[in-house]
C-alpha cells in the first residue's frame, strides 16, 4: 500500500489528512499490544466529513496509522508542547498515557519508518503545495484533525468543538484565521477556540510561511461533533455529520475566497 494518497485539484486550498489512515503493516502490528491494536487515536471519519465539500480542493492523505509513525510530528521528535503531556514521533503510549507496544521500536526502526512513511507523505504534501502556489501565487493548507473531547491525560475539562491552530497567529495571514473563527462563531450550537490546547502540529508550523505565499491552519474537531460515541467502534453519526458538514464547507469556501488578496 502506498503511504500517501493524493487527489489533485485546481483550487488554492489543500486539505492535509495525516491521521485518518488505519493501515498498519503486519510486522508492526505484531509489535503492538492489545490496546495498541485498537487504534483508538485515529482521526475517525475525518476524510469522510470533508469529502467533496470544496470542488477542486487537493487532498493529501496518509494511509498509515499514527502508531506506525506520526506524520504530524517533527522528524527530529522535538516536543510540540514542552511541559505538557503529548505523544511523540512514534507514540509509545496512547492519548490516555497507556503503553501500546509489546516491543517498542528502537532508533533504527524509527529511522526506517521515517524513510518509508513520514518522508513520502511530506514529499507529496510539499510537492502539492509548490504546484498549487505556482498556479495561484498562493497555497492555503488546511490540516484536518479530530480528537476525543475528553482526555484527562492531555487536557482538563471538555474540548471546544472547533479548535483552530495557527501557532499563535504565525502560520497564516490574519484574514484566514479571522474568517475561520467567524465561521465557527456563526455555527449555532457549536463552541470554538483559537490557539487553545491545540495550536497546530508540525505540519502547520513547518509549512505555514505567509511571507512566501504559503498559509497553513489546523482544525481539530472534537469527535463529539460527528461520532455516535467517542468509544469503539467509533461509528460516524449520520445526523451529526449532516449538521456539521455545511459549516465545514462554509469555512473552506471562505478561505478560498480570500485568494485574490493573498496572492503575491
Amino acid at each position: 500500500m502506498s503511504p500517501v494518497d493524493v487527489t489533485r485539484g485546481d483550487s488554492p486550498v489543500i486539505l492535509g489528512l495525516p491521521h485518518t489512515g488505519t493501515h498498519v503493516p503486519s510486522d508492526i502490528l505484531a509489535r503492538l499490544n492489545d490496546r495498541g491494536r485498537e487504534l483508538t487515536d485515529t482521526d475517525w471519519h475525518v476524510h469522510e466529513l470533508y469529502a467533496d465539500l470544496l470542488p477542486g480542493a487537493t487532498t493529501v492523505r496518509a494511509t498509515f496509522h499514527r502508531y506506525v509513525i506520526d506524520a504530524n510530528r517533527p522528524p527530529e521528535d522535538e516536543s510540540l508542547y514542552p511541559g505538557q503531556n503529548t505523544t511523540g514521533l512514534v507514540p509509545l503510549t496512547d492519548f490516555d498515557g497507556e503503553p501500546i507496544w509489546e516491543t517498542a521500536p528502537d532508533a533504527a526502526e524509527t529511522a526506517r519508518r521515517l524513510a518509508a512513511f513520514h518522508a513520502p507523505y511530506h514529499a507529496a504534501l510539499a510537492a502539492e503545495i509548490e504546484r498549487v502556489r505556482a498556479r495561484h501565487g498562493v497555497a492555503i493548507l488546511y490540516d484536518c484533525h479530530s480528537i476525543r473531547s475528553v482526555i484527562p491525560y492531555l487536557f482538563k475539562g471538555t474540548l471546544p468543538d472547533f479548535n483552530i491552530g495557527t501557532a499563535n497567529g504565525t502560520t497564516c495571514a490574519p484574514g484566514i484565521a479571522e474568517a475561520v473563527a467567524d465561521a465557527c462563531a456563526r455555527a449555532e450550537g457549536y463552541t470554538h477556540v483559537q490557539n487553545g490546547r491545540f495550536k497546530g502540529g508540525w505540519t502547520t508550523r513547518h509549512y505555514g510561511r505567509p511571507e512566501t505565499g504559503v498559509h497553513a491552519i489546523q482544525m481539530e474537531l472534537a469527535q463529539s461533533t460527528h461520532l455516535t460515541a467517542e468509544a469503539a467502534p467509533f461509528a460516524l453519526d449520520p445526523d451529526k455529520a449532516a449538521r456539521l458538514r455545511p459549516h465545514l464547507a462554509g469555512i473552506l469556501a471562505r478561505i478560498e475566497a480570500l485568494t485574490p488578496e493573498l496572492a503575491l
